[in-house]
């Protein structure tokens, strides 16, 4: 406020030093032509014109346009466990997906067929409607890519989980990183799934892979012997069509593993052989012969063409 009133008391004594000096040269006031200067104005300053305005209208740089953010993938999870739902959200949100959270099967089948996500995730031991039989009916609708993720770690459980069409099968406790690692290969698949299913196939999809009577088509995610279906989780087909690819060549686990997940995920080198396991047990339903995988003490696995 001191600064204003200087400047002020300065602004009056410049103008009555002006106005008196006009007087003691003509008598009157000059007169400015033109605009009048500012009393406070330099009286060095140039008497340049400034310059022209920028052109407008059609001469004006039109802005560049602006790109529409990518679509944010949904995740719905649906587990009684509030906790669990709670944890679960915030890691998704942070890796940059949406959440929609339900405590029950019934509530969460009339919104995933009414507004249907990108990926749900389910427990399996729910009131009013356990994971199973929301995925039954889900499937009876939708082709919704579903996982479970549940403290039920028995194998039949895993086995009827799989068979009824569930994607994928995690047990709990779990890694956060493990699940957005299987949650990330899941919807690569099916975008590819999709792509596919339209009028123009992609040029970049991957060819079907057929090894005497296994056949694989890693743009679909289907898997048939001797021309039956065989239902496999995400980690299971990465790691067959690894071995099929290179028939008699043995991979290591660390081979596997490097196919099977992603890059910041680790697994102890015996989860590969759990999933060899199982590859050869869900062959077995439908081939009881299948010796397709074989093994090789201490080195790895290969697969022996069958034809």
């Amino acid at each position: 406020m001191l600064f204003a009133h200087s400047e002020a008391i300065s602004g009056r004594a410049a103008k009555a030093w002006t106005l008196a000096s006009a007087k003691a040269s003509h008598g009157r006031p000059v007169a400015s032509q033109g605009t009048q200067r500012s009393p406070m104005a330099d009286p060095t300053a140039s008497s340049t014109p400034a310059p022209a305005p920028l052109a407008t209208s059609s001469e004006e740089i039109a802005p560049a346009p602006v790109s529409a953010p990518a679509r944010q993938q949904s995740i719905a999870l649906v587990d009684d466990d509030r906790n669990i739902l709670t944890t679960v959200s915030i890691g998704l949100q942070a890796e940059g997906f949406a959440t929609r959270l339900y405590t029950d099967g019934e509530t969460a089948l009339k919104a995933l067929t009414e507004n249907p996500p990108d990926l749900a995730i389910f427990d399996v031991k729910m009131p009013r409607m356990d994971g199973l039989h929301l995925l039954q009916a889900l499937r009876e609708q939708s082709s919704l890519p579903v996982i479970f993720l549940t403290s039920k770690d028995e194998e039949p459980d895993e086995a009827l989980g799989l068979a009824m069409g569930a994607d994928d099968y995690i047990t709990k406790p779990f890694s956060q990183r493990l699940l957005v690692a299987r949650i990330r290969a899941i919807l690569r698949r099916s975008e590819l799934a999709k792509a596919s299913s339209g009028e123009s196939e992609p040029e970049n999809l991957p060819d079907p892979v057929v090894r005497g009577r296994l056949s694989l088509d890693p743009a679909r995610h289907q898997v048939a012997w001797d021309g039956e279906p065989v239902s496999l989780t995400v980690t299971e087909f990465l790691i067959l069509e690894a071995l099929a690819l290179r028939p008699g060549v043995v991979k290591s686990r660390n081979q596997l593993m490097d196919a099977a997940y992603s890059e910041d995920v680790y697994v102890d080198d015996r989860t590969i052989d759990s999933h060899i396991k199982r590859l050869r047990r869900k062959f077995r339903a439908i081939d009881p012969d299948f010796s397709a995988i074989d093994t090789l003490y201490g080195a790895g696995y290969s697969y022996t063409d069958g034809s």
